[in-house]
C-alpha cells in the first residue's frame, strides 16, 4: 500500500506540473499577442475587431453583428486605387504604341504597382547619367500621366555586370544611383513633380532581368524603371522610413 500512494503522488505531480506548464505557455502566448497589438495603428486595429466580430456574431439572417464600414472602406480604396493604375496602364501603353517605343518601353502591373521600364539606350548613353536630349520629351510625357494619379513613385536605376571605374563613377553603385536621381530631378525641375512623392533607388548590377551573357541580354539589364506605388505599398514603404 505505502508503494501504491507513492506512485499515485508521483502521478500526480506529474499531472500538476503539464497543467502549469500549459497554463505558461498560455500566459506567453498572451503576451506575444498584446504586444503584436501595440505595433497596430488605430485604424488596422478597428479593422481587424470588426473582422474579428463578422466571424464570430453571424445572425441566422447572414448579417453579422457591426456593418464593418472600415473594411469596406478599405476594399473600395484598394479597388479604385487598382482601377486608377489600369487605367493609367492603358493610357501609357497608348503612348508607347503611338510612338513607336515597344521594343525600348514596356509596362508592368505587379503587387508594387505599375512599372514603366526604359532600356538603357532610351534615357542614357553607355556608362553616363546625364538624360539625352531627345529623352527629354518622353519624361515630360511620363510626368503627366504620373500627376494624373495621387500614387507615389520611385524610379529605379540599374546597370549590366560590366565594371565601371572612373572619376565620376567609382562603381554601378554610383551609376544607377546618378542616373535615378537624374529622372526625380528632372521630373522636379522641369515639370513641376510635387519632390514629396518621389524617391530614387540604385541597385548597380545586382537585380538583372535576364543572365548578363550576351550583349542583348545587358541591353535589357541596363534599365530605368519609373514604378507608381500602389496606395498598399506606399504606405509601407512610409512606415519603413519612419
Amino acid at each position: 500500500m505505502p508503494r501504491d500512494r507513492k506512485k499515485q503522488d508521483d502521478d500526480g505531480g506529474a499531472d500538476w506540473m503539464t497543467t502549469y506548464g500549459d497554463m505558461m505557455t498560455l500566459l506567453l502566448a498572451f503576451f506575444v499577442l498584446l504586444y503584436s497589438f501595440s505595433s497596430l495603428d488605430a485604424n488596422k486595429f478597428k479593422m481587424m475587431i470588426e473582422g474579428l466580430q463578422g466571424k464570430l456574431g453571424v445572425l441566422k439572417g447572414g448579417k453579422t453583428i457591426s456593418s464593418a464600414p472600415m473594411i469596406d472602406a478599405g476594399l473600395n480604396s484598394q479597388r479604385s486605387g487598382a482601377r486608377q493604375l489600369s487605367d493609367l496602364n492603358t493610357k501609357v501603353e497608348e503612348y508607347i504604341r503611338d510612338q513607336g517605343l515597344e521594343e525600348d518601353v514596356e509596362t508592368k502591373i505587379t503587387d508594387k504597382g505599375l512599372t514603366v521600364r526604359f532600356t538603357g539606350k532610351v534615357l542614357f548613353d553607355l556608362g553616363e547619367a546625364e538624360i539625352k536630349e531627345d529623352a527629354k520629351e518622353i519624361l515630360n510625357n511620363m510626368a503627366q500621366f504620373i500627376k494624373t494619379v495621387p500614387n507615389d513613385v520611385m524610379v529605379e536605376g540599374h546597370t549590366d555586370d560590366l565594371p565601371i571605374n572612373n572619376s565620376e563613377f567609382p562603381s554601378n553603385w554610383e551609376l544607377s544611383t546618378a542616373r535615378a536621381t537624374n529622372v526625380i530631378r528632372y521630373f522636379i525641375e522641369n515639370d513641376n513633380v510635387d519632390p514629396t512623392r518621389l524617391s530614387a533607388a540604385g541597385y548597380s548590377k545586382y537585380k538583372p532581368i535576364v543572365p548578363n551573357k550576351s550583349l542583348e541580354n545587358r541591353m535589357q539589364n541596363r534599365r530605368v524603371d519609373i514604378v507608381i506605388l500602389r496606395m498598399d505599398q506606399q504606405q509601407k514603404e512610409g512606415a519603413l522610413d519612419g
